[in-house]
């Protein structure tokens, strides 16, 4: 066990380091595109690429070549990572609690409302600087381009995505006749123009969340597993730490000096009581 967990930590980060090249290329590669999706990961992944890229290096030069303030430096890093991922962990689930679709009677797709999402997403769906990436990035991938011809009979029979429910037609409850009744305020947003639909309703920005709502449940329960594993990694790293502050020191099995000037509080009255138990027998 002495050079196993050094070799475990060595191999890992080997592995973590390579492939951390293709996620900065990834990212690299999204600053030359005009897409604003694409443009809207790049920093995340450059950010992402960089930290994987330095901590794995750290992790295999102090693993494999016995240099303590690097596996350090790891170590700490890695807490680091383990804490935070536990917090995002913990505020995605209490922010995605709230929400879902509702049921529309004779139909087979779900409609969204605003007010049925967190007050923390609401306030970011809002934000007009957040809201015209998204609503070009909606554009961009032509995401109404089937539903805007379909039939009355297409919207009995077939079901749609939260942002095609929300974007692509108008709030089922809307009525265009000749009607003097109050309605949502999303009816009177709608538009014919394939480039306005319901780009501005509430129910559009609803749909969005719906769909940030069920990928952040799913990377939640992943960032569960990833979890689990980090903290593993991190024992064995504090294992190949203790290897190498060893390996530095000359004493491959534990230094063997004495650290107190005093003996502990018993010994005194341990000797003693084996002084007296000898005379006595």
């Amino acid at each position: 066990m002495y050079r196993f967990s050094n070799t475990v930590i060595g191999f890992l980060n080997l592995f973590t380091l390579l492939a951390s090249i293709p996620i900065i290329g990834a990212g690299l590669w999204m600053a030359r595109s005009s897409t604003t999706c694409e443009k809207f990961l790049q920093t995340p992944l450059l950010f992402i690429g960089f930290i994987i890229l330095i901590v794995s290096l750290a992790g295999f030069i102090g693993a494999c070549f016995h240099v303590a303030w690097a596996l350090w430096l790891y170590l700490f890093v890695m807490l680091f990572l383990i804490g935070a991922l536990m917090g995002l962990t913990v505020f995605g689930f209490v922010v995605t609690s709230q929400g879902g679709g509702m049921d529309v009677p004779g139909k087979v797709y779900k409609e969204y409302h605003l007010q049925n999402y967190s007050p923390w997403l609401r306030k970011r769906i809002k934000d007009p600087q957040y809201w015209v990436a998204i609503r070009a990035c909606i554009l961009g991938s032509k995401t109404c381009a089937n539903v805007i011809t379909w039939t009355p009979y297409d919207y009995l029979t077939k079901d749609l995505t939260p942002i095609q429910s929300g974007c692509c037609k108008p709030p089922t409850t809307c009525n265009y006749g000749l009607t003097t009744m109050t309605q949502e305020a999303d009816c009177y947003q709608w538009n014919n123009d394939p480039n306005l639909l319901c780009y501005e309703c509430d129910s559009c920005k609803a749909g969005v969340l719906e769909d940030v709502r069920r990928d952040w449940q799913k990377i939640s329960v992943l960032n569960i597993v990833m979890l689990v594993l980090l903290i593993g990694i991190y024992s064995i790293g504090c294992c190949a730490f203790q290897n190498t502050k060893r390996a530095e020191s000359d004493y491959p099995h534990g230094e063997n000096r004495m650290y107190k000037v005093r003996p502990r509080w018993d010994f005194y009255w341990w000797r003693w009581w084996h002084d007296r138990r000898h005379q006595l027998y």
